[in-house]
């Protein structure tokens, strides 16, 4: 038994230095490993919906955009002067025709997405007017984060979808969906982002995607190709531009992901029981629209819900509410079978210890709840008002973490190992050199991107870094390597020229 093991170790090391094998993972097409956490009973949940469908017809929904009110009467609804009553029998039909499972079209295939109860899709933190880092500190945003950000994100294959991550203030509203669409198009393959500000923009934002794509008219709006988010303006009002998202969204057979944001104590109940029986009402006033537009027309249930700090007001993430509200709404979205988008994120105002258990709180309240689509899931600082670099690159270490789990654990002969490992160590022995241990050195463990497992003394010889700062030079690298997706030269030309003549036509308002 001791001369096996040296033999082995011999052999072992020769093949390794001879070809090195690398370890291979695929984070791409994610399947969410746990059973869903219950937070409220079958007859609680039934209840809200109940309470969701009261609130619709008694109390209604303020519905600024007059087409949307029209399409709304037209549908069944009461209209009276802004408000629209939607009855439980117009809501049951809307969820009848909203698909349960959605497949996303992405710039590659093996980049689609599938949208669907029990599929685990995550997205770096969003909509932010701020960014920061070590180097440059906080900072408005500008057309340079947006297309760091995006090159950051493109780099990870745990995040699946492109967010809009910061608002790129140095390019004028007119012109930024030309600006946006061009950077994600041609610094990504993945599924794309176009912001809900009024169809001039939405409309040339899909003409630039269907002709980067070489689609027919008809081809693009068959499958999604694009995303938007539609928040409703809690309480259970619904504006000009997101209502006309949906309408826009719907006609074309994109996806529109449905977020009521509510607070806790601020714009919803101060129970969670009362702030998701809001926010589900506002999702259903906002699905039932998109299907009366268009029946079938690709849309997800959405939450995000947290409180406010009642001392100050400010909003506040990651806490036990956050993690409860998170369990009832999977428990709503699973009683409509739709997919559903849920969030994490942080109110730290840095890459501290506070930002790291807020959004790990947030992050596992979304994983034991079911959620299809985890927004805000790195990165995210201030309650959304910037988005960091470093914490994208520390956050993304437990995202990863999270997509090894989705792997699952295998039980096989190879992997118990009774001839290669078990049966090679004496009692009292070690395991470093069977022959298991040398066929899976190079590739049986997690390779971190950012933690260091050094001991005190190399560590410190090693400068002492603490976690963000090495993230510093972790994203610096990436944005070094500047790798980008092979792309069509004529297609990038024709991009580029529309850009320009339409730039020079002066844009397109937003929120028209």
């Amino acid at each position: 038994m001791s001369d096996g093991p040296r033999k082995t170790r011999r052999r072992g090391r020769a093949e390794a230095k001879a070809a090195p094998v690398q370890r291979e993972v695929n984070y791409r097409q994610l399947k969410n490993p746990f059973p869903p956490m219950e937070v409220f009973s079958a007859d609680q949940i039934a209840d809200m919906h109940d309470a969701a469908l009261r609130t619709l017809e008694d109390l209604g929904i303020k519905t600024l955009l007059p087409q949307a009110r029209a399409i709304f009467r037209q549908g069944g609804a009461k209209v009276d002067g802004e408000m629209v009553h939607i009855g439980r029998d117009m809501v049951e039909a809307a969820l009848a025709s909203a698909p349960k499972s959605i497949l996303c079209r992405a710039g590659a295939r093996d980049r689609d997405v599938l949208l669907e109860l029990g599929s685990l899709v995550f997205q770096p933190g969003a909509g932010a007017p701020h960014a920061t880092d070590l180097d440059r500190g906080r900072r408005p945003g500008s057309g340079r984060d947006f297309r760091e950000l995006i090159q950051l994100t493109q780099h990870f294959d745990v995040f699946q979808m492109m967010p809009p991550l910061i608002e790129p203030q140095d390019v004028a509203t007119q012109l930024r969906h030309y600006f946006t669409m061009e950077a994600q198009l041609t610094l990504s393959d993945k599924l794309p982002f176009i912001f809900s500000r009024g169809t001039p923009q939405v409309e040339e934002s899909f003409e630039m995607l269907r002709d980067f794509r070489g689609l027919s008219d008809d081809a693009f709006m068959a499958e999604p190709q694009s995303y938007t988010i539609i928040n409703t303006n809690s309480p259970r009002t619904l504006d000009i531009p997101m209502a006309q998202g949906l309408i826009d969204f719907a006609r074309a057979g994109q996806v529109s992901i449905v977020t009521p944001f509510t607070l806790m104590g601020a714009m919803a109940p101060i129970t969670v029981a009362g702030a998701i029986t809001l926010s589900h009402a506002e999702a259903l006033a906002a699905i039932t629209l998109t299907q009366l537009v268009r029946p079938g027309a690709p849309v997800c249930y959405g939450t995000f819900t947290s409180n406010v700090d009642m001392k100050s007001g400010a909003p506040a993430f990651g806490t036990p509410s956050h993690f409860q509200a998170s369990l009832a709404a999977g428990q709503l979205a699973r009683f409509t079978g739709l997919p559903w988008r849920s969030a994490a994120g942080s109110a730290s105002n840095l890459n501290d210890v506070q930002a790291a258990n807020e959004n790990q709180m947030g992050l596992w309240g979304c994983l034991m709840a079911g959620a299809t689509v985890v927004i805000h899931s790195a990165g995210w600082l201030e309650g959304g008002l910037s988005v960091s670099y470093e914490k994208l690159i520390t956050d993304v270490e437990v995202l990863n973490m999270v997509a090894e789990l989705c792997a699952g654990a295998r039980a096989g002969p190879e992997e118990i190992g009774f001839e290669t490992a078990l049966s090679e160590v004496a009692p009292s022995g070690h395991f470093f050199a069977t022959s298991q241990t040398m066929a899976r050195y190079n590739t049986e463990f997690y390779e971190p991107v950012v933690h260091d497992y050094a001991n005190f003394g190399t560590w410190e010889e090693r400068g002492a870094q603490d976690a963000s700062t090495r993230a510093t030079q972790v994203w610096k690298d990436i944005l070094a390597a500047d790798a980008r997706p092979v792309l069509d030269a004529d297609r990038v030309a024709g991009l580029q020229d529309y850009i320009g003549r339409r730039t020079e036509a002066g844009g397109a308002p937003p929120e028209s």
